[in-house]
């Protein structure tokens, strides 16, 4: 009887300390019921390249870029990365447009921005957009703000914004430290972008994402592309917080609350609205691009997820994309944080006909493990939420269709994530899904995401995405045994029923 009434004393706990986080940090902002640009799935434009019949539902969700497969480069390494962004900014004519969750302070980083500034003096036509996180990118007396201020100063044209979470506010942001602060919400789309190349990534700037962070990354050099998300940065920096030059912030010329003090729902509501109707724009135009373009063998559809903004638009793509899989296909889904939401796991389990391996970090490649303070407990939780799925999974019958790897190199962290599908009777991906977004709860719920849903009939390109693939998994070894295993702390356990949607 003991047992039973310490059980429920711990469980009402639990549930009390849930309830004031939700009456504290989660205020309840209202879906978009319309952001996907058609209801019903349905859309009269087909796939060119046979084959692909079962994926023509993508036209009617999002704008469609049709591109020629040799157009994408598939980068692998961080050192290749870090050299492509640095040249490409040495090199930019006329706009270099950044979104990232943070800038580091490091001496790689410091270069980084030194080429810029070296560009701008020679150029001062150069246009420049810089869009970070407000939390992230001002923790500590040196940061991503101290860093980029001199140019701001400098430079003639250039636009440095940081977004706010309309809904870190009142007590919390009064009380909350650096860091625990970030937890609410953050800008977490990584978009870089110079004349009419973009790299779409799921990497910060900073030292490691530069040097020994493995992520994935692609450049597309295509105009129209390039101009969607330059338009697109300036979208989301019209309800960002805009960096003077005497490095105070101040609303957008465009724009008239403030994030952290006017009211949640209208901030959010009118942000909505214009990322919908900014999308819905593009949509129309590009529907006649689309009829232009006879020599496309590649299409390249954007997706956002804006959680605290009430826009679900890439996690109602992914779970259509696992839901709508056949038969005898396969799915490969790489994630550096195992925390998929309780939807995607539900369709895995129960609505997804294909075979699915997932690859996640192994705890000493996971860029929490020896953290201090409760983030040390991190890696352990991924475990946890790993092994609940796995045994879901046996429960159900379903574990011989799902399994699980683990990344492991010596002397690095893992961060890459991502979908490759695999149709039928083929070895080579037939579409990717690339950029910022975990899968997770932070994902869907808190964070501002971007991914591209990228389908392809280039034999070249599915080479080089396949050969992606391959250099992921090769540090990759099959986990089941090891997450149902490996131990996991009282207190990780307890955490993670209460934090879960926070990390």
């Amino acid at each position: 009887m003991l047992c039973i009434i310490l059980s429920w004393l711990y469980s009402e706990c639990l549930n009390m300390i849930r309830r004031l986080l939700a009456t504290f940090v989660d205020q309840q902002i209202p879906t978009s019921s319309d952001f996907l640009l058609t209801t019903n799935l349905k859309t009269q434009v087909a796939f060119a390249a046979p084959g692909l019949e079962t994926l023509d539902w993508l036209y009617g969700v999002s704008p469609c870029f049709p591109v020629r497969g040799d157009q994408i480069t598939v980068i692998h390494e961080p050192r290749e990365f870090y050299e492509t962004v640095v040249t490409k900014c040495a090199e930019a004519k006329y706009r270099i447009c950044f979104a990232s969750l943070y800038l580091g302070t490091g001496q790689l980083e410091q270069a980084l921005v030194k080429t810029i500034h070296n560009n701008v003096r020679q150029n001062d036509e150069l246009n420049i957009k810089i869009l970070l996180d407000f939390t992230r990118g001002t923790r500590g007396e040196v940061n991503s703000k101290t860093m980029l201020t001199p140019l701001v100063r400098e430079a003639k044209n250039f636009r440095f914004s940081l977004y706010h979470t309309p809904v870190l506010r009142g007590l919390t942001k009064k009380l909350a430290p650096p860091r625990w602060n970030e937890l609410i919400g953050l800008q977490h789309m990584k978009i870089y972008l110079f004349d009419d190349s973009v790299i779409i990534s799921g990497a910060n700037l900073s030292n490691d994402y530069f040097t020994n962070r493995q992520d994935r990354y692609v450049l597309i050099e295509d105009k129209p592309l390039a101009d969607f998300y330059s338009n697109f940065i300036s979208k989301v920096q019209e309800f960002s917080l805009s960096v003077k030059k005497n490095s105070e912030v101040e609303l957008h010329e465009n724009w008239k609350i403030l994030p952290y003090e006017g009211n949640t729902a209208d901030f959010a509501a009118e942000a909505r609205k214009r990322i919908y109707n900014f999308f819905d724009d593009v949509y129309q135009t590009q529907q006649v691009a689309l009829e232009r373009q006879t020599d496309a063998d590649t299409w390249i559809f954007p997706l956002v997820e804006m959680g605290q903004l009430g826009i679900h638009h890439d996690s109602i793509v992914t779970k259509r994309l696992l839901s709508s899989s056949v038969e005898g296909s396969t799915f490969k889904l790489a994630t550096g944080y195992f925390n998929l939401t309780q939807e995607y796991m539900e369709t895995i389990t129960n609505n997804c006909l294909a075979n699915c391996s997932i690859l996640m970090a192994h705890p000493n490649a996971n860029g929490f493990q020896g953290a201090k303070g409760p983030a040390g407990g991190i890696p352990a939780a991924y475990t946890l939420i790993a092994k609940h799925f796995y045994q879901k999974l046996v429960n159900a019958n379903q574990a011989q269709r799902v399994s699980f790897f683990e990344y492991e190199k010596p002397g690095w962290s893992y961060h890459a994530k991502g979908l490759w599908y695999y149709l039928p009777d083929s070895d080579l991906p037939n579409l990717t899904l690339i950029g910022s977004s975990n899968f997770g709860e932070r994902s869907v719920n808190r964070d501002l995401e971007n991914q591209i849903c990228v389908v392809t009939a280039n034999k070249s390109l599915q080479k080089r995405l396949q050969n992606e693939v391959d250099n992921l998994y090769k540090m990759g070894s099959v986990a089941e045994s090891e997450i149902t295993s490996r131990p996991v702390p009282k207190w990780v356990r307890a955490v993670v029923r209460i934090f879960r949607n926070f990390f």
